[in-house]
């Protein structure tokens, strides 16, 4: 009789969705994020951008202010050890990923407000690329839903790509985490009820390298068209 009124219990439970036939591994895999790189988003004109180059400068503020004539989206201007200014050009670009939308299957588990998460990888590659000059490293950062630039402290930095010549493309390849990088997104996906945006980009922190345009030199063009792949599984 006990194990009879034991299995009723259960299948009450269960019922009732307190009990999932299988908690201990959802798989978090996420469809691929795609991201570009595109020169024209930097709304720069060869024309203003000479001007602006071969601008003589004897403060940074100078050139901090004039460079906005030159490029008004994503760029800041310094005085250069030519002592004339260049132009320093910024990569951003982000994808929202919202858990419970892309992985439906988690709304099995109810009110739970944590899920265990365990990364299997995480991915990139490029797989076009016209852009006309070479990216500097990008940083890869994880933050919550309305940030969407790598400069805000929100932003929180997980993972490197390494740079990319101008013109190729890379096969699939692992990033590089920060030393905290995977317990950071570890710790971002626990919380699955709260969509965030994977932003990659650069300037996120100032020592952080930058395309540097200089006097004589050609604005980029093109684009560079990238993916990321994040590998994950999770259980209660």
């Amino acid at each position: 009789m006990t194990y009879l009124r034991l299995g009723l219990l259960a299948l009450l439970l269960s019922s009732c969705g307190l009990i999932s036939s299988d908690v201990t591994n959802f798989d978090l895999t996420l469809p691929d994020k795609q991201f570009s790189v595109d020169a024209s988003g930097w709304q720069v004109n060869q024309m203003a951008a000479d001007t602006f180059l071969n601008m003589s400068c004897s403060s940074q503020d100078l050139c901090a202010s004039a460079a906005m004539q030159a490029c008004p989206m994503n760029c800041t201007g310094t005085c250069g050890t030519t002592s004339k200014c260049e132009l320093q050009l910024n990569i951003s670009a982000y994808k929202g990923i919202d858990l419970v939308t892309e992985k439906p299957e988690l709304k099995s588990i109810n009110d739970e407000p944590v899920i265990k998460v365990t990364i299997d990888s995480v991915k990139y590659a490029v797989t076009a690329n016209t852009l006309t000059v070479e990216t500097p490293e990008m940083g890869v950062y994880v933050a919550p839903i309305t940030v969407m630039d790598p400069k805000d402290p929100m932003a929180k930095k997980i993972g490197i790509i390494a740079s990319v010549p101008a013109g190729a493309t890379v096969a699939s390849r692992d990033m590089v985490y920060t030393p905290e990088g995977k317990q950071i997104l570890i710790d971002t996906m626990s919380t699955y009820k709260n969509p965030f945006n994977v932003i990659v980009g650069t300037g996120g922190r100032p020592e952080d390298p930058k395309i540097v345009i200089k006097s004589g030199q050609m604005v980029p063009m093109g684009k560079l068209d990238a993916v990321i792949k994040i590998t994950a599984h999770a259980g209660l």
